[in-house]
């Protein structure tokens, strides 16, 4: 029998409050533990060991909604005897530092995308990872959809013929200059954003013998981010993804795919919610057809893999390697936009 996993929430942001708390209770197998606000000497550096108001007030809500112990500060969560595992959703730049924390406390880290800022980080977790035999996680929800399944299977049945490219769009309207996308200091940026999924989907696709043969990340006046992007992955086979990202574009969320015979489409293949039933299109030479997939809970699906890491030796260790592909791929676009 597996022992029960008991995870604490670092930080009560919008996306632990609105889809992590719903899908964690679905699991006998997960017992929410309480949630930790930063005090201000963590969240600042200032002396002061007290909450920051603001992430107090929000804390509170959080604890009125979800329930669980509210500790006092990141550092006090960590290192409690009473969690065995943490849910890391802080912005990007602060993922390597808490995550760091969490594995030397002997804790078990899921992490909100991108799992760091760079590869070097990304290594260096793994390999603490590996020294203590921890799990980590990498939260792109998107890629445990059961219609990305489908959709490999319908191109391993030739309903488009040999593929001759794939493209991925993921881009979204401006979200305002205060959003932690926006700032170089929180790790913000198009491709570790809205780019990372594009990457991600691409190599799901292309296998491990992808690489990264041309990109382009564009900024604009005033910010010190990219802020939208370009890149073309190429695997060993020949098979080519063009991906296409950006956070001051228009709403995107496409993978189309070409083939000799035909071609498929879908939207919101990277951000489907819980409920919605997918559309796939397909032309080929027999007509255009529709298929309405299952709906899917991503999140939920996402959690119970990092429970199987967890529980799991070769769950654990394969996954170790998805994690560092991922981070390859990003670090190689960026080596090339410097």
């Amino acid at each position: 029998m597996m022992n029960k996993i008991k995870i604490g929430v670092l930080c009560p942001s919008e996306i632990a409050f609105r889809r992590f708390m719903p899908a964690v209770k679905k699991f006998d197998n997960f017992e929410y533990m309480g949630l930790s606000a930063a005090t201000e000497r963590e969240f600042s550096g200032t002396d002061s060991d007290e909450i920051k108001p603001s992430e107090l007030e929000k804390a509170n809500k959080f604890v009125e909604a979800h329930g669980g112990k509210l500790f006092k500060g990141y550092e006090s969560l960590i290192s409690s005897n009473e969690i065995n595992a943490v849910y890391i959703p802080l912005p990007p730049a602060l993922h390597f530092k808490w995550a760091k924390k969490a594995l030397e406390n002997g804790k078990h880290v899921l992490l909100e995308k991108p799992f760091t800022t760079n590869l070097s980080d990304t290594e260096a977790l793994i390999e603490l990872a590996k020294e203590r035999n921890l799990a980590v996680h990498e939260n792109y929800m998107f890629a445990f959809h059961s219609q990305i399944e489908w959709i490999k299977q319908k191109l391993s049945e030739n309903v488009i013929g040999e593929i001759r490219l794939i493209r991925i769009d993921f881009g979204f309207p401006f979200r305002g200059a205060n959003d932690f996308r926006y700032d170089k200091k929180l790790g913000g940026g198009a491709l570790l954003d809205c780019g990372g999924y594009a990457v991600k989907l691409a190599g799901m696709f292309l296998g491990d013998s992808a690489r990264v043969t041309t990109s382009k990340l564009n900024s604009k006046d005033g910010f010190e981010v990219d802020i939208f992007g370009s890149a073309t992955l190429v695997n060993n086979d020949g098979l080519t993804a063009q991906i296409s990202f950006g956070m001051d574009n228009s709403y995107r969320c496409n993978l189309e795919i070409w083939g000799s015979t035909g071609t498929l489409f879908t939207g919101r293949i990277l951000t489907a919610p819980e409920g919605f039933e997918p559309t796939v299109v397909i032309k080929n030479a027999e007509g255009e057809q529709a298929f309405t997939l299952a709906a899917d809970d991503t999140f939920k699906k996402s959690i119970d893999f990092f429970g199987r890491c967890i529980n799991i030796d070769d769950t654990r260790i394969s996954h170790y390697d998805e994690i560092k592909f991922q981070s390859a791929y990003v670090d190689e676009i960026k080596e090339q936009n410097k």
